[in-house]
C-alpha cells in the first residue's frame, strides 16, 4: 500500500508552469512565459481569477481561458485561444496545463455531433470514450499501403460511371459558394457504400449545420457517421483543430478495419484559419497572404487519409471553395497536385438547372483505368467525346449556324444530348452503379 502512494505521489505535477501576458494584438496573446512547447495548451486567467485554487493536474476543469502554443520566441511565448479573449488584460496570469493535442475515440462516437474538444452539440451528454488518440498522427509508410483496387459508390451516376471512385482514394470537389457543394456531399454521405461516415463541417454558417444535419444527411445517414463542428464565428484555432480531430476519428476507425468516407466541408476555409494563426506567429506572407506552412500542412493532412495495412481505408473528399471561381487560386492549384482527383462544379451548370452541377470534361479521377474494365472506360470515354464535341460547337449550334449533315458526329452527339444531360442531373442519391452503367449503355444503344 506504501508503494502505491509513493508511485503516485511521484507521478503528480507538484509544480506549475506560470507566465504573465505582456501584449494582445489581434487574437495573438504575447506572454512571458512559460516554459512550454509548440502546441501545448494553456489557461490564461482573466483578472480576478487565478489559478491557485485549482489543483495541480485538473486546470482542464478550471476557468480560466484555453489558448495554444503557436510561437517561441527568446523570452516570449505567442498563444492564440480557442475561445473569446474578452476580459483579458496585460498581466493575466498564464498557466500551462501540460496536456498536448488529443481526442478521445471510440464507437460512442457515432451518431453524434460534436466540437473540436469531444463535447456534444446535439444536447446530449458528451460520449464516454476509452482511447485517446493524438491529432497530429503520422502517415502511414507508402510500402505499407496496399494499392486501391475496390470502387467506392458514391450513388451519384455521374461520378460512378464517369469519374469512378476507389476505396481510400482522395477527392477534391472544387466550387464556387452556393453551387451545390453541401447538398451533394449530403447525398454521397447518405447512400455511400461505406462503414463509416466522418464529417467535419469547418467555417460553416451555424444555420446551415442543423439543415446539413436534418435535411441532406438524414437520420439514416447520421446513424453511422460523426459529426464534427467548428462555425464560422469560432477562432481560427478552433477551426484548425476540428479539422484534425476529423482525421484522428477516421484513422481510429480505419485502424479497426472500416472503410470510412471523410467528407471535409470545407478544407479552404481550414487553410484561411491556418494562414490566420500563422500570421500571428509572425511568418511571412506569401501567394495572396497565405503563409508557408498552409502549404506545408495540406499535403500533411491529405497524407493520412488512404489505405491501411489493416484492411481499412479512409475515402476523402473534400470540398475546396474556389474564391471568385478561379480555378487556379493557390489553394486550389496546390490541392489538385495533393490529391488523386478533382471535381468540379461549375455556376454555369448550376444557372442551367443541372444539379449536380458537375462539369464532366473539367473533372478527373486518377484512379479509374485501375478500377474498371475496359469496357467501362470505352463507354466513359465515349461520353466524354460527345459531351466535349457538344461544347466546342455550342455557340455555333445556338446561332443556327450549324447545319445538319455537316458533321454526322456532331449529328450523333445532337440526337443524343437530350438523354445524355438527364442521365448527368439527379435530385436524389442511392442509385447503384450497376444501374448507371446500364442507363449510360441505354442512351447510346449499346447493347447489355
Amino acid at each position: 500500500m506504501r508503494a502505491a502512494y509513493l508511485d503516485a505521489l511521484r507521478a503528480t505535477d507538484l509544480t506549475r508552469k506560470i507566465g504573465y501576458v505582456r501584449q494582445l494584438t489581434g487574437l495573438a496573446i504575447n506572454a512571458s512565459g512559460p516554459d512550454v512547447a509548440i502546441g501545448e495548451i494553456c489557461r490564461i486567467f482573466p483578472r480576478g481569477v487565478g489559478a491557485a485554487a485549482e489543483p495541480a493536474g485538473r486546470l482542464v476543469h478550471g476557468t480560466g481561458i484555453l489558448a495554444e502554443v503557436v510561437g517561441i520566441k527568446s523570452g516570449q511565448v505567442t498563444l492564440m485561444p480557442y475561445g473569446s479573449v474578452q476580459g483579458l488584460a496585460a498581466g493575466c496570469e498564464v498557466v500551462a496545463d501540460g496536456s498536448r493535442t488529443e481526442i478521445g475515440v471510440g464507437d460512442s462516437l457515432l451518431g453524434r455531433v460534436i466540437d473540436g474538444f469531444g463535447h456534444a452539440l446535439d444536447g446530449l451528454p458528451d460520449p464516454v470514450t476509452g482511447i485517446r488518440r493524438s491529432l497530429k498522427g503520422l502517415p502511414i509508410n507508402p510500402m505499407q499501403r496496399p494499392r486501391i483496387t475496390e470502387v467506392l459508390e458514391t450513388g451519384i451516376r455521374s461520378i460512378d460511371s464517369l469519374l469512378t471512385i476507389g476505396q481510400g482514394q482522395r477527392v477534391g470537389i472544387f466550387s464556387g459558394s452556393g453551387v451545390g457543394k453541401s447538398t451533394l456531399l449530403g447525398m454521397i454521405a447518405r447512400h455511400v457504400t461505406a462503414d463509416i461516415n466522418v464529417i467535419a463541417l469547418i467555417g460553416e454558417r451555424g444555420r446551415e449545420v442543423r439543415e446539413f444535419i436534418d435535411k441532406q444527411l438524414g437520420e439514416e445517414g447520421l446513424q453511422r457517421s460523426v459529426v464534427v463542428v467548428a462555425t464560422s464565428d469560432q477562432p481560427a484555432l478552433a477551426r484548425v483543430r476540428a479539422a484534425y480531430v476529423a482525421v484522428a476519428v477516421a484513422e481510429h476507425f480505419r485502424d479497426a478495419g472500416k472503410q470510412v468516407l471523410l467528407t471535409m466541408d470545407s478544407i479552404t476555409r481550414f487553410a484561411m484559419a491556418r494562414r490566420e494563426i500563422g500570421l500571428s506567429a509572425g511568418e511571412p506572407p506569401t501567394a495572396r497572404g497565405y503563409t508557408p506552412s498552409v502549404f506545408a500542412e495540406l499535403p500533411e493532412i491529405c497524407e493520412r487519409c488512404g489505405t491501411a495495412p489493416s484492411g481499412g481505408a479512409i475515402t476523402a473528399l473534400l470540398t475546396v471553395l474556389v474564391e471568385g471561381d478561379d480555378l487556379n487560386e493557390p489553394i486550389s492549384d496546390s490541392l489538385r497536385s495533393i490529391l488523386d482527383g478533382h471535381l468540379v462544379l461549375t455556376r454555369q451548370l448550376a444557372h442551367q438547372g443541372q444539379y449536380p452541377a458537375l462539369d464532366v470534361l473539367k473533372s478527373a479521377s486518377r484512379l479509374m483505368p485501375d478500377l474498371t474494365t475496359p469496357e467501362q472506360r470505352q463507354l466513359a470515354v465515349h461520353a466524354i467525346k460527345m459531351l466535349a464535341l457538344l461544347e466546342r460547337n455550342r455557340q455555333m449550334v445556338d446561332i443556327g449556324a450549324y447545319e445538319r449533315g455537316s458533321n454526322v458526329e456532331l449529328d450523333r452527339a445532337l440526337a443524343v444530348e437530350p438523354e445524355l444531360l438527364q442521365f448527368l442531373r439527379q435530385n436524389l442519391g442511392g442509385i447503384r452503379r450497376e444501374e448507371a452503367l446500364k442507363k449510360l449503355m441505354q442512351v447510346f444503344g449499346v447493347a447489355q
